[in-house]
């Protein structure tokens, strides 16, 4: 069994395996070419994040939803570059508003500089996937702006949170599905659209693409809760302690406190206060391990990954859908 791509995505068709690495190659290639300028001082901070690593989720999508048409067309490695130059960028964009210190385990760009210069580098690498961008064509050029919109109205959803009427899970998921789904969508579209599939497996890969993103981001929720940091690659309890609502909570939230539980009682306190003090934070986490929400948490993402696996079966059989397949079987593992 050969492992491709991440979140320990297996392949186990021999040639699959070879094309999509290759494809991966190049892309990493074209990667490195593309965040190039003629500024020194702008190479060096348009790769900071690149070379910091990163999972290539996107691209991995890009070339596996290519599968389904011609694999070895010509626009197939451009458009997962301008998929990840567009993720690189948003997340330059994202560690200003978040104030974060830390991104891929390296300093990041507002810290290691200041926050014009991310929020800058940020345009750049916008600038240069646009520049890949225009060589794919009007459609691929609509489906992008489409997408970056998306991502924009989620990022302002969440940071102006649900109103009065909304429900706040209903928000939260509507979130995602602009930050985080959208992009997705659009590497599973783009490569199949560049790679000539028929419309309907665009369609069908693109509804796909969207479901697992979500997926994988509830799959996050869980880990921040109940992992020990190996698997998430942060400090368990970081959106608690910075209270932020996830699913986890949200769900508890929703649920009706329990007179009899202590416990309960106990942590719905907490999730009142300001849980940057290690004490209280720990306390927090540990009762919401043992709560119900999170086992609720679970079952969502669950209910999340197999809804997107359904939306696979009218696909032809064959290695690159037991690839996708197989995304939706990870969700399940990193929750247990």
């Amino acid at each position: 069994m050969t492992v491709v791509g991440p979140f320990g995505l297996s392949v186990q068709d021999r040639d699959l395996t070879r094309d999509v690495q290759a494809g991966m190659d190049a892309v990493e290639i074209a990667l490195t070419d593309a965040v190039k300028s003629d500024v020194p001082f702008i190479t060096v901070t348009a790769s900071h994040l690149m070379e910091a690593g990163g999972k290539r989720f996107r691209p991995l999508l890009v070339l596996l939803a290519a599968q389904f048409g011609d694999a070895n067309a010509p626009g197939v490695v451009p458009a997962a570059v301008v998929v990840e130059l567009t993720h690189l960028a948003t997340l330059y964009h994202d560690d200003v508003m978040d104030e974060a210190p830390v991104r891929r385990g390296a300093p990041s760009a507002n810290s290691r500089w200041d926050n014009s210069v991310a929020i800058l580098t940020g345009d750049f690498l916008f600038s240069r996937a646009s520049q890949v961008l225009a060589d794919l064509g009007p459609e691929a050029v609509r489906l992008q702006a489409d997408a970056f919109e998306r991502l924009v109205t989620g990022q302002i959803l969440e940071t102006a949170g649900p109103g009065p009427e909304d429900d706040p899970l209903d928000h939260y998921l509507n979130v995602l599905a602009g930050k985080t789904g959208s992009l997705i969508a659009v590497s599973c579209r783009i490569g199949a659209l560049a790679a000539g599939a028929e419309p309907w497996v665009i369609d069908i890969l693109s509804s796909f693409g969207e479901r697992i993103g979500i997926a994988f981001q509830l799959a996050d929720d869980v880990l921040d809760i109940a992992s020990d940091g190996h698997e998430s690659g942060k400090t368990p309890g970081t959106d608690l302690r910075e209270g932020v609502e996830t699913l986890p909570t949200l769900l508890l939230r929703q649920t009706p406190a329990d007179p009899a539980d202590p416990a309960d009682a106990r942590l719905r306190e907490l999730l009142r206060k300001d849980l940057s003090d290690d004490e209280l934070h720990a306390e927090a986490l540990r009762l919401l391990r043992r709560h119900p929400a999170l086992e609720h948490a679970r079952r969502e993402t669950l209910r999340h990954a197999e809804e997107a696996r359904a939306m696979l079966d009218p696909l032809p059989d064959g290695p690159a859908k037991e690839a996708l397949q197989a995304l939706c079987d990870s969700v399940a593992i990193r929750t247990m």
